[in-house]
């Protein structure tokens, strides 16, 4: 595949490029059996990672009317207090809300997603999903010491919430986690609100989700402290905390300044998320319009998804804007489905409105970000 007038991160554009086993590398000479397109004005990056999310708890609007001290008492709160929005969209099917949250991410230009939760049965994906040694949190995950220390996964890191709240109870539940891991096994925490420096040290990379802890909590990670000590990985957690479109995670994280835009863009990349993501994940990449008067990172950091003109996984299109379909004269598109973004139209792969429909069948008060015809 052969991409023309891109612009890269680096400023470097535009160029003409070719994608080639997973790698983009320079064009050198006529390739007339590939298939080439060609853009005006925009910004070429590799897919995004998305560290921690709940693919099945995707259709949930967000739950909560307060500020709370942690995660357990949120828990508590919205089981008592939301009992009908819980049980209207735990009737939707587990597989139709899992293809909901894989669509959620590809939407966005997510082409690696990291579940948390049971291990879901996805066959097929659009893009990426990992699923690792996961355990719920130190107050909700029964047994957990037990789990924690299985010899039997002594090699697995084990990805669990941990100080999701702002009082001490959260700070002393980080410890816990730290004292009991008797196997040194290697910890992924997830929110750590309450994290110290010193507790950093002991894990070997923290999912920051800002979004959903200024939601629950009006607080997030001391990022800019914890990145010292520990390598800080991105997360959007489900709609049940955050905004469907992981840009507006994005750029609320940019407005903490917290991390520098080289370090929030590297919290997105694989390279970032080595301590989760398998060596075999299908490469990709995302095409997206570039605003003339803003530089590379500028543009990237204000993309949204209706600015995606291309989603190449695996080395196959999965999602692309009705401006390039005069260009894909050679590609059989029955296996995309036409949807509407904020009024844009785009072409993804599989029948998203025929799972819209049946997710309505199961709960009609259901309220998508996206239409179709």
């Amino acid at each position: 595949m052969i991409l023309n007038n891109v612009t890269t991160l680096t400023g470097e554009g535009p160029v003409n490029i070719q994608i080639k086993n997973g790698k983009i590398i320079p064009v050198s000479g006529p390739a007339t059996d590939a298939v080439q397109l060609t853009f005006d004005n925009a910004l070429i990056f590799p897919g995004l990672v998305n560290s921690h999310d709940h693919l099945d708890f995707n259709l949930f609007p967000q739950l909560g009317d307060r500020i709370y001290n942690n995660y357990t008492e949120w828990g508590a709160y919205i089981h008592e207090n939301y009992k009908e929005e819980i049980s209207a969209v735990l009737k939707v099917p587990l597989t139709l809300r899992t293809s909901w949250g894989i669509f959620k991410n590809l939407l966005c230009g997510v082409t690696t997603v990291v579940n948390h939760g049971e291990r879901l049965i996805i066959n097929n994906p659009l893009i990426n999903v990992e699923q690792y040694h996961s355990l719920h949190s130190v107050k909700f995950e029964k047994s957990w010491k037990i789990k924690l220390n299985n010899p039997l996964k002594r090699k697995l890191p084990v990805v669990i919430h941990v100080g999701e709240g702002s009082d001490r109870q959260s700070e002393q539940e980080i410890d816990e986690l730290i004292n009991w891991n008797l196997l040194n096994k290697k910890l992924i925490g997830v929110h750590g609100v309450a994290m110290t420096e010193k507790q950093a040290q002991k894990f070997e990379a923290l999912i920051w989700c800002p979004a959903s802890n200024y939601f629950l909590l009006n607080k997030t990670a001391s990022a800019d402290q914890l990145k010292n000590h520990t390598d800080i990985l991105f997360g959007t957690d489900s709609t049940l905390t955050g905004n469907w479109n992981i840009w507006e995670h994005i750029r609320l994280a940019r407005k903490t300044k917290m991390l520098t835009d080289n370090e929030l863009y590297n919290s997105l990349q694989l390279n970032a998320a080595v301590t989760q993501t398998a060596a075999n994940n299908k490469p990709a990449f995302v095409v997206a319009k570039k605003r003339k008067w803003e530089t590379p990172f500028e543009s990237f950091f204000s993309t949204d998804p209706a600015d995606i003109l291309l989603v190449v996984h695996d080395e196959h299109i999965r999602l692309f804007d009705e401006a390039m379909l005069g260009q894909l004269t050679g590609m059989d598109i029955r296996e995309f489905s036409k949807i509407y973004i904020n009024g844009a139209c785009k072409y993804v792969q599989g029948d998203l409105p025929g799972l819209m429909k049946q997710v309505k069948e199961y709960y009609p008060e259901v309220i998508f970000p996206i239409t179709s015809n």
